[in-house]
């Protein structure tokens, strides 16, 4: 019979046996995961965010296999290698297999420090519908600018899918994985989240308007190979970071304790 999980509530704090530049991105990749929770994104405790630590190794940050998202503190986070085997003493389990994915975008992208992938209900529903993402929306106009899309080879825990991963990804930073999510990537967790924002509400938005039954308006191509500039515009050229403090503000609020 297995242990149970440690109650996440009595986590020991990890701050003084890590670099400060860790134990913020722990902060942060805590948030992210509190943040997919509280959107609604979370698949109870079956896909992923991680996130590559700063310095030439490639170590990186993961959940704790079996903990819900909003249960999700800094210091629970486990760190584990490229093949996730745990570098730091951890009481929790990690999930060699859901970190295949993950593993597989970060070998093939060093400017990449943040991998995020959902299985949300308007996600899969847009992966399985053959045209994929319509540019019918403005927030599909953005995804439509950096979007890559991966045909579906089961569950994804084999290290031979690894290579057409990579080559369908290409230099992306949305990826559909068909019959199956979303992921996107980022220069930092802030822009990654940004990015699955704005991809979740482009396929919302696809889902109700093709239950409409009726035809649709799409945007000008000529728009969507402009939106790079547009996008730099809405933030200032800050990306995730521009909205990052106001969510961590919204978290203090309403699913505080992750910072710990």
């Amino acid at each position: 019979m297995s242990q149970p999980l440690p109650a996440s509530p009595d986590i020991p704090s990890v701050q003084h046996l890590v670099s400060p530049e860790e134990w913020q991105l722990r902060v942060d990749l805590a948030a992210c995961y509190r943040l997919v929770a509280l959107y609604g994104w979370s698949d109870l405790v079956f896909t992923h965010i991680s996130a590559r630590l700063p310095g030439p190794e490639h170590h990186f940050l993961i959940n704790p296999y079996g903990l819900m998202f909003d249960e999700i503190t800094a210091s629970s986070l486990v760190k584990v290698d490229m093949q996730c085997n745990k570098l730091m003493d951890s009481p929790f389990p990690v999930n060699p297999a859901g970190f295949v994915i993950h593993s597989a975008v970060h070998a093939a992208r060093d400017d990449v420090q943040c991998v995020l992938h959902t299985h949300t209900r308007a996600g899969v529903a847009v992966s399985a519908q053959k045209h994929g993402v319509l540019p019918i929306s403005q927030q599909s106009t953005f995804v439509l600018a950096s979007l890559a899309y991966h045909d579906y080879e089961g569950v994804a825990f084999r290290d031979d899918e690894k290579p057409r991963l990579q080559a369908d990804m290409g230099r992306a930073n949305f990826l559909m994985l068909r019959n199956h999510g979303l992921l996107t990537c980022g220069r930092s967790i802030a822009d990654a989240f940004l990015s699955m924002y704005t991809f979740e509400a482009a396929c919302k938005i696809q889902v109700d308007a093709l239950a409409g039954g009726t035809e649709l308006t799409q945007v000008n191509p000529a728009i969507v190979q402009g939106v790079a500039h547009a996008s730099k515009v809405q933030t200032g050229g800050m990306g995730g970071a521009f909205v990052w403090p106001s969510l961590l503000r919204k978290l203090d609020r309403e699913s505080p304790g992750y910072r710990h």
